[in-house]
């Protein structure tokens, strides 16, 4: 009877910092204890890894068997640490001819006939454990996520009775290989299913070109929804380093990921009744939210008017900072949350408004109130603000007028040709340019920026609409591929605000 020591991670936030776990058989009457802080799920590993080894032929030793999982301070939960276990016991008890696994890393749940069974979160920890210099052992089930990796650092098993052949030579397994990754992109419809609403059309243009966030003002059936789908067929594939960070987000989730979804950006659309604990993640346990699972893609809002104000304004800090910090008694993590925006709305709560104050079943107090529960210091985080009007008249287009619209293929082209642009001039997006490099990328004559000046005085705006119009003004030059920004750029990113002019119109009724 002896001591052991077998690695494996934990999971806390997007890291996987390394646990050893240390398993003591001494003489004593029988007694199983975990320590080191586990929750619920891994005491009762000791449950379950004694079942998993009786029903794989092996003796369960007798007496005072003690489990630390170190580091103590370090929050450990799931039963992600099962197999590194049974390991221990099996190599303090002297139950298996090797003498240590030093080399190796243990991640996977045990079921009680031995099998191995996925666990999350298991990407991250086999990037960390490459960095290490081990092999990692985990259950088959988690095959696709290893061969995401570039070069082989995976051995995958369906047993416990698999895991220990190997270990000691009785039927040694191959790494696993890197697999092929091909991009199998989905456009989720094309931008000429949309007939008419050509404004909507170029603003959605724009957002994509400079990762922009954009609001959908209109009545319904206008094809606000229609139009956010399709923003996924303007934007180019991921690269391949956003599409692992998005893999590993993916592999802490509960969904999952496979390589299917390789360089896809993702689209997450939350019912309006979601919390703000689901949108921006938390939980005694955190977990990601919404907006994580939205990294680096899109995050559709759909009747924002009806989501709880305070659930809007907890997106505020991560809508400019891109990333979200929660805080819990026991830990805390980051996750990152660099996603795009899109939202749209009902200007009216009857839904029969549609600018036209004669047109609506509400009285503008009403309608005032409504739009109201959308704070103004989370519109001011929203660069386009766009009408999606009723039009009656493109109804009676026909086909073959309607086909002259470009389609999301050549739009795609250009949205690539202007964020080329952008990340050669200045190493990012137009969107995420910071307020002391627009004076530098975004010069003003005089003249165009007192124009700017009067109209943000004018229309009552703040200074980060300031900043905000301006970064927008860019990216329509940039579609241009003008060196300057002129005046008419100006005009138009100044056109795009439809809900602001609205509710200054309802106030002055």
């Amino acid at each position: 009877m002896g001591l052991a020591v077998i690695y494996t991670r934990a999971m806390l936030g997007m890291s996987a910092p390394e646990v050893q776990v240390e398993v003591n058989v001494g003489k004593g009457i029988g007694h199983f204890q975990i320590i080191g802080m586990p929750e619920a799920t891994v005491r009762e590993a000791k449950d379950r890894v004694r079942t998993a080894l009786l029903n794989s032929d092996y003796e369960f030793p007798v007496g005072r068997i003690t489990v630390n999982l170190s580091p103590a301070e370090l929050p450990k939960q799931g039963a992600r640490y099962d197999l590194a276990i049974a390991l221990g016991v099996l190599l303090a008890s002297e139950s298996l001819p090797i003498t240590t696994l030093d080399d190796v890393e243990c991640y996977g749940e045990l079921g009680l006939n031995g099998e191995l069974r996925p666990v999350q979160g298991t990407l991250p920890s086999l990037m960390a454990c490459q960095g290490a210099g081990r092999l990692a052992l985990i259950p088959a089930a988690n095959r696709q996520e290893a061969e995401f990796l570039r070069q082989p650092a995976a051995y995958v098993f369906e047993t416990l009775m698999d895991v220990i052949a190997h270990l000691t030579g009785a039927s040694r397994r191959e790494l696993v290989k890197p697999g092929e990754l091909t991009a199998s992109l989905s456009r989720h419809g094309d931008m000429r299913d949309v007939r008419g609403q050509e404004q909507a059309k170029r603003a959605l243009v724009l957002a994509a070109a400079g990762g922009h966030n954009i609001l959908f003002v209109g009545p319904p059936g206008t094809g606000k929804t229609m139009l956010a789908q399709r923003m996924l067929s303007l934007l180019p594939p991921l690269s391949e380093a956003d599409s692992l960070e998005v893999a590993a987000i993916q592999s802490i989730s509960s969904e999952g990921f496979t390589t299917h979804h390789w360089r896809q950006r993702p689209f997450r659309s939350p019912h309006h009744s979601s919390s703000a604990a689901a949108l921006v993640g938390g939980g005694s346990i955190p977990r990601p939210g919404e907006i994580t699972l939205a990294h680096k893609g899109l995050l559709f809002l759909d009747e924002l008017a009806e989501i709880p104000r305070h659930t809007l304004d907890s997106l505020r800090e991560p809508l400019e900072s891109g990333v979200v910090h929660i805080s819990r008694a026991q830990q805390q993590v980051s996750y990152p949350a660099q996603f795009q925006l899109i939202c749209a709305l009902n200007p009216s709560p009857c839904g029969t408004f549609d600018g036209d104050i004669g047109s609506a079943r509400a009285t503008p107090d009403q309608i005032l109130k409504y739009l109201s529960k959308i704070s103004g210091p989370f519109l001011d985080r929203i660069d386009i603000q766009v009408d999606v009007p009723r039009q009656p008249e493109v109804l009676r287009l026909a086909d073959g007028e309607q086909q002259q619209s470009p389609a999301s293929g050549e739009l795609c082209q250009l949205v690539s040709e202007a964020q080329a642009l952008q990340i050669q001039r200045q190493g990012s997006l137009n969107q995420a340019l910071k307020p002391a490099d627009l004076l530098g990328y975004c010069g003003l004559s005089s003249d165009d920026h007192e124009f700017l000046v009067s109209a943000i005085d004018k229309f009552k705006l703040s200074h980060r609409a300031y900043h905000r119009l301006l970064r927008l003004a860019r990216t329509i030059a940039d579609i241009e591929t003008s060196e300057w920004v002129l005046r008419h750029h100006l005009a138009e990113a100044l056109s795009y605000r439809a809900l602001d002019n609205l509710l200054n119109q309802l106030r002055n009724l």
